[in-house]
């Protein structure tokens, strides 16, 4: 593998807002920005990982004053419970920015008073309408449904005094660098949303500090004035590396801006590809490298919030299942450009089959074989026979995928790789049948080159795990005699010299009762109760009108179709169309897009983790479009209420329905 020494490489996360506890959602960001930090580490990198707490505005502000504390002490607070969760789940942090803090307060008063002195900021008024989750102004054709479009909360009609950033003066400017470097906005169905929503058609002159509340950073030359909270946020990339607006940049700020890449949410990818880099372009300063904007991890029922009391957090999930195997699954089941799912049952499955079974069990193996068969000892005995190659050649092709793949950030296909070099040692176990050569005394030899090439193996494994699932990737090694292997020297096979493996094996992962587990769930998580309809006047029955049928078909006829149980993994909707929702749906073995005209009676989010019916061997139609590859089985009644057909308890994916 290709590395490289000492060459600085800065990556941030977006800054947690200090409103409250982050959800296992929000969680994942961080876990996915500590495993590219850590990979380009291993790759010899000087890297510098940043992440925070943004703790301005007036959400916080009212939280603040429902819990009936200062906005300081509660944000003191909330950032400290923020900084906890990153380090539960062993996040390897160079730099906790709080916006609180004192050099970046007085760097972004001194920003907006450059930004102002060089006529880019004037004094205005505006009147619109404001939503405070977000912080962000919108007009009226802007809104869906009267509500915000970013969140779909209420927004409240703003009137006030405010000073604009005249963001059009830069528009030409960002429209032809975005053209001008495609790695810019990934992935690039993000880069598609931007240009075509906002900056084609126009951008408006942002509002840039507010008066209606006080918790923020005051405008230094119009004390009546508080910063944008996005204009306070953003600059944290540039202050915390020692960016001065009135003086030399730090040396820091030297060596690692610009940024190699912002890992951000999808919900926030406008403001760090339009108004961040028009920032920057005011300030005559470099723009990011990259802005990676990744999907939602999203409850088998939704997006996750406390209203739908849906919300998992981090360090419930590692209580019940521990540290890598809560990391394992967020990196595992996210996409690179849709949102994945988390439900009880995925997270069981996963553990029980890919952690317990596939690498514990493997590891136990071949360290109880070794102490069975050679008291530990592990050597090159140097017999090879044909069945060994494949096995070799997949050591050795491995570490330049996992490589590949960690390029473009598809780190979840960087895992499956890793997975892959497990699997394959498994199947080497089969093939080689080791308790069978014990049996013979003319083959100890092969015997001991058949268990180096599994500790081999499961080196070359753990040294390419260690950057996501650390302390497993440790364990391992500990348990093999040996340590991590430096990434140069992977690509190469039979490094491991003689080694004795540990007497007692230590189990990675424990497999998971699925009954136990939910009954723990159910314990920890009661559903909330549901209050009793109230009771109505009985009607007089209508008598139904009879049903019309169809002619009668032949068994044989029904045998032709090919009825599946499958488990939606993305739902959205289709643009520019009333009708259609666009579904990926697992059918076990393989995946399917499927799309069907239930958009009316269907919210997407409510669709994702639910187990649907669909036949899966019509012939694909396009629809919008789009290739459509099954059809979803729907019951409507004669007012034309539609519901879809759903299974009553959980099945595998790719159950045949009969």
């Amino acid at each position: 593998m290709q590395t490289y020494p000492d060459k600085p490489y800065y990556i941030t996360t977006a800054i947690a807002y200090a409103s409250g506890k982050p959800h296992i959602g929000n969680c994942y960001e961080i876990v996915l920005t500590d495993a590219i930090a850590r990979f380009r580490r291993a790759q010899g990198y000087d890297v510098f990982f940043q992440t925070g707490t943004d703790e301005h505005g007036q959400k916080i502000e009212e939280k603040a004053k429902d819990a009936g504390m200062e906005p300081k002490a509660f944000v003191d607070k909330i950032a400290g419970d923020i900084r906890g969760i990153w380090d539960s789940l062993n996040i390897s942090y160079d730099y906790f920015v709080r916006t609180t803090d004192d050099y970046h307060e007085a760097e972004v008063q001194k920003i907006f008073k450059k930004l102002y002195e060089q006529g880019d900021i004037y004094k205005g008024s505006y009147e619109g309408w404001y939503c405070t989750p977000c912080e962000s102004f919108f007009t009226e054709s802007q809104l869906e449904n009267g509500c915000c479009p970013d969140c779909g909360r209420p927004v409240q009609k703003a009137s006030e005094e405010a000073y604009f950033f005249r963001m059009s003066k830069y528009a030409d400017r960002l429209i032809a660098y975005i053209n001008g470097h495609p790695e810019f906005i990934q992935p690039v169905a993000r880069k598609n949303e931007m240009m075509n929503n906002f900056l084609l058609p126009g951008l408006q002159d942002l509002c840039v500090s507010r008066t209606s509340f006080k918790w923020g950073i005051p405008v230094s030359f119009d004390d009546k004035h508080v910063v944008y909270v996005w204009l306070d946020a953003l600059t944290n990339y540039i202050t915390t590396l020692g960016y001065h607006a009135e003086e030399e940049h730090g040396e820091r700020y030297k060596k690692f801006w610009p940024a190699d890449v912002h890992v951000i949410g999808k919900d926030i990818i406008r403001f760090h590809t339009i108004y961040w880099p028009i920032f920057l372009m005011a300030l005559g300063e470099p723009l990011p490298k990259q802005v990676f904007g990744h999907p939602w991890l999203l409850q088998g029922d939704g997006k996750m919030s406390k209203s739908k009391g849906n919300v998992l957090y981090a360090d419930q999930l590692i209580d019940m299942f521990g540290l890598d195997a809560v990391r394992y699954f967020v990196l595992h089941e996210m996409p690179f450009d849709n949102d994945g799912v988390i439900t009880w049952e995925l997270l069981i499955e996963r553990i029980n089959t890919d952690l317990a079974n596939v690498l514990g069990n493997l590891l136990n193996r071949t360290v109880a074989m070794s102490n069975k068969y050679f008291g530990g000892r592990v050597w090159k005995a140097g017999v090879h026979e044909p069945v060994d190659e494949e096995l070799i050649a997949l050591a050795k092709e491995t570490p330049a995928k996992v490589e590949k793949d960690m390029e473009t950030l598809h780190v979840a296909d960087a895992l499956t790789h890793i997975w892959e070099l497990f699997k394959r040692c498994n199947k080497y176990i089969d093939e080689t049948t080791p308790w069978a050569l014990a049996k013979d005394p003319e083959k100890q030899d092969r015997l001991a080159s058949v268990l180096y090439h599994l500790a081999e193996g499961l080196t070359v494994g753990a040294s390419l795990l260690a950057p996501f699932l650390p302390e497993t990737a440790e364990k391992i090694v500990k348990q093999l005699g040996t340590e991590l292997r430096p990434f140069e020297k992977l690509g190469e096979f039979g490094l491991l010299p003689e080694t004795k493996v540990t007497e007692a094996p230590e189990q990675l992962f424990a497999r998971l009762d699925p009954a136990a587990v939910m009954k723990k769930v159910a314990e920890l998580f009661p559903a909330p109760a549901l209050e009793p309809a109230p009771a109505e006047a009985e009607a007089p029955a209508e008598e139904a009108a009879p049903l019309t049928h169809k002619a009668e078909v032949e068994y044989e006829d029904f045998e032709k179709l090919e009825f599946r149980v499958g488990t939606v993994l993305v739902c959205e909707e289709v643009p520019k169309s009333r009708k259609l929702l666009r579904f990926e749906i697992d059918f076990g073995g393989e995946k399917r897009q499927i799309v069907s005209g239930i958009k009316a009676w269907y919210k997407p989010e409510e669709l994702v983790g639910k187990q649907v019916m669909a036949i899966v061997n019509l012939k694909p139609a396009k629809l919008a479009g789009l290739l459509s590859e099954g059809m979803l089985l729907s019951a409507e009644d004669a007012d034309g209420n539609l519901s879809l057909m759903t299974v009553g308890r959980p099945v595998g994916a790719g159950a045949e329905v009969r």
